[in-house]
């Protein structure tokens, strides 16, 4: 399967916006994360937000060439992939190396937490923009699922 560029570039976009709203709600504060890089980066607020953006847009690329590989419905491998990224990527690699503490938990319980809240919020926007051929939602699959069994009947 090829993977649609345009499509997984707008869904990273669209993920990483949603993921920014999480961190909104569950923070309080806008932007978190692309202060956290400009900062420790050296480039500032404005490099910070293209870095995190640039990053959602590479990740939902690789989930796009990832994805026909992984197990079950469109949802269940975004968060399948969204869960493996964020304990490998995120708690066990970006958290230790920023002085957090594996998973963020020398900051807060809470951090591991809201990180893969938004990590799945980013999931789940990406795997309902970038469907993979062949994929049908639940409702979708409910209702052959009952006409199968209609047609039986």
């Amino acid at each position: 399967m090829r993977i649609d560029w345009q499509r997984a570039l707008l869904a990273g976009i669209a993920g990483t916006i949603a993921f920014d709203v999480l961190g909104l709600l569950l923070t309080g504060r806008w932007w978190d994360v692309p202060a956290l890089l400009g900062a420790k980066l050296g480039i500032g607020l404005l490099g910070g937000a293209l870095a995190h953006y640039a990053n959602g847009a590479i990740l939902a690329v690789v989930y796009a060439g990832l994805a026909p590989s992984l197990w079950g419905p469109g949802w269940v491998r975004a968060l399948t992939y969204m869960t493996a990224e964020t304990v490998f990527g995120v708690w066990l690699f970006m958290m230790p190396l920023l002085g957090m503490g594996p998973a963020g938990l020398g900051v807060s319980a809470m951090v591991p937490v809201m990180s893969l809240a938004r990590h799945w919020g980013y999931g789940l926007v990406l795997a309902w923009l970038y469907r993979l051929p062949g994929s049908v939602s639940s409702a979708e699959g409910a209702r052959s699922i009952a006409a199968a069994a209609k047609s039986r009947a």
